[in-house]
């Protein structure tokens, strides 16, 4: 339980907020590239930390994030024209490039000099694994771009089902770092099964056991966290332990324990105070990874069935999420289709911004406690004029990642060698990965 202003503190992210202002030393995600995917596109709105934004591809292919209210008089730029190198406002046919330099202003005598006298507001972009990402930060800070964890090289596949739901980042993120609810909310699709380790099927996530009530160990680090949720076994439990671990990457990122087949995690990127675009992504080699459609069909989270054009569920509390009871009565947990969709349920119901100082916790919820704790430090930190959490030397290792396996007892799983899923079985990052020291 935190109180009511530490909840304000982790929530909000608006403005001069400082956990917003936390956020802006990290590269964000403003959004899918697929979304302007051809030189010279349709625009397409965006919202980051409270900020209305407008993003386009230009005539060679270059992506500009702008401010979405023109610098004239503010209508909505992605209203405009995308043509021949820039961005046209409709009111007065000004029109910006994607550095936000004005390259033409039809409204005013050339001789004005006024389009030398004005930029307008756009920020330095990157693309990569499948997004549009953009520093929100000063520009003296802006660091180079590092490829995420979950897309670190150019050849692996990223697979990305992608949400807008009306509710705070933080529980949602509180939910990618929850083991023990899967036991539960996901048990229908997330079925026991007499396997070596998670597996993926065309329908199901199998898993070795039955255990519902995990016992949680958490190992703090300066990049964010990782934790152990260790379950008995199906076979074997006096020896061994199934062993899943998280990776909360500091501010909005969650690697998700892996199956056989490929890897998972999680971007929730506040768009503002209440509404969080929510990046569910399968990564890791093409051989064995979905591809999207598959990925967003498997999730039921397919644009125009499962979500509207612009990424929202159609799926809301007015329709109960499409509820099947029936399904219920017939052995289905929840009667909802799609385990992402079975989150979604949870975290709306808990309304725009849930109140955490009525929780009333109990050990399962050791991550989700070190999360508000970890994130509350940190900002408070920061608005006392430290260092963003995550950045710098204490960015995340390349060594890290998250993992599950039937561990025997007799090893601790902090020392438990192992690396992200690829093709045919588990890649180490490095050779001497495992003796890198844990901060």
């Amino acid at each position: 339980m935190i109180t009511r202003e530490e909840n304000e503190l982790l929530c909000r992210v608006e403005g001069d907020a400082p956990m917003g202002q936390l956020m802006r030393r990290h590269w964000t995600p403003v959004c899918l590239s697929e979304e302007v995917a051809e030189p010279d596109c349709d625009p397409v709105r965006a919202s980051v930390f409270g900020e209305n934004l407008v993003v386009f591809r230009d005539s060679d292919g270059r992506v500009g994030v702008l401010e979405e209210a023109c610098p004239h008089r503010g209508p909505s730029l992605a209203l405009g024209r995308n043509e021949d190198g820039g961005l046209r406002c409709l009111y007065h046919g000004w029109k910006m490039d994607v550095e936000g330099q004005v390259l033409e202003m039809v409204s005013e005598p050339a001789s004005s000099g006024l389009a030398e006298k004005i930029r307008h507001t756009a920020y330095p972009v990157r693309e990569w694994g499948g997004m549009i990402w953009a520093w929100f930060g000063p520009a003296d800070a802006q660091p180079e771009f590092v490829p995420p964890r979950w897309a670190p090289t150019e050849d692996a596949r990223v697979s990305i089902a992608k949400v807008i739901l009306p509710v705070n980042w933080a529980q949602i993120l509180e939910g990618a770092i929850d083991s023990a609810h899967s036991s539960s909310l996901h048990s229908s699709d997330m079925v026991p099964a007499r396997v070596e380790g998670a597996k993926a099927t065309a329908s199901n996530w199998l898993r070795p056991s039955t255990d519902k009530a995990p016992r949680l160990q958490v190992e703090r680090s300066g990049y964010g966290f990782r934790y152990a949720a260790l379950r008995r076994p199906i076979t074997n439990a006096n020896a061994n332990e199934y062993v899943r671990t998280t990776v909360f990457v500091a501010p909005y990122t969650v690697l998700i324990p892996p199956n056989n087949l490929y890897n998972v995690a999680n971007v929730n990127v506040p768009r503002d105070d209440t509404s969080t675009a929510f990046y569910f992504i399968a990564w890791g080699h093409p051989s064995q990874t979905p591809e999207t459609e598959t990925w967003r069909k498997f999730l039921g989270q397919t644009v125009g069935i499962d979500l509207d054009e612009t990424y929202r569920p159609h799926r809301t509390l007015a329709n109960n999420f499409w509820q099947d009871r029936q399904a219920m009565r017939a052995g289905n947990f929840t009667g909802i289709k799609g385990f992402p969709n079975q989150d979604v349920a949870m975290w709306v119901t808990m309304g725009p911004i849930v109140d955490r100082s009525r929780d009333r916790l109990g050990a399962s919820d050791l991550a989700v406690v070190e999360f508000r704790r970890q994130m509350v430090e940190a900002a408070r930190d920061f608005q006392q004029g430290g260092e963003a959490i995550g950045t710098g030397e204490h960015a995340i290792p390349e060594w890290v990642c998250s993992f599950q396996s039937i561990v025997p007892k007799t090893i601790d799983w902090r020392d438990y060698a192992t690396g992200y899923v690829w093709e045919g079985g588990t890649m180490a990052m490095e050779e001497d990965s495992y003796s890198v020291p844990r901060q």
